[in-house]
């Protein structure tokens, strides 16, 4: 038993040493982030910002201004043109769409007799 009770004394130092020793270390990190002018460390564990939902809508109008303004300034001056472009919704003749039924009927016959032959 006086084995177990040396060998625990011994951990013991040793912690109390590594965390003097972290203690220092700390303090100087502190010190050159002083020199440096970074301040102090923000902890990882620290949470995040919470943004509420009327300002993170307040901010996205905002960015969609900002963005709104950049496009403006950048775009070159459109020439006025003299006819709207008309926007006519294209259609297939009747004809057309028989030759296409046709043609996926006949791929379609082609597959299944390819399966036949498989199977």
């Amino acid at each position: 038993m006086g084995n177990l009770g040396s060998a625990l004394q011994q951990l013991r130092a040793e912690r109390k040493q590594a965390q003097a020793r972290v203690e220092r270390i700390d303090q100087a990190i502190a010190v050159i982030e002083s020199l440096n002018g970074s301040g102090t460390v923000h902890q990882a564990n620290q949470p995040t910002r919470i943004i509420s939902q009327a300002s993170r809508r307040k901010m996205a109008q905002a960015q969609r201004a900002r963005w709104a303004r950049a496009r403006n300034g950048s775009q070159p001056i459109a020439v006025a043109k003299t006819t709207a472009p008309v926007s006519v919704k294209r259609s297939m003749s009747a004809a057309a769409r028989r030759k296409i039924a046709a043609f996926q009927r006949a791929r379609w016959a082609k597959v299944k007799a390819q399966q036949k032959r498989a199977a």
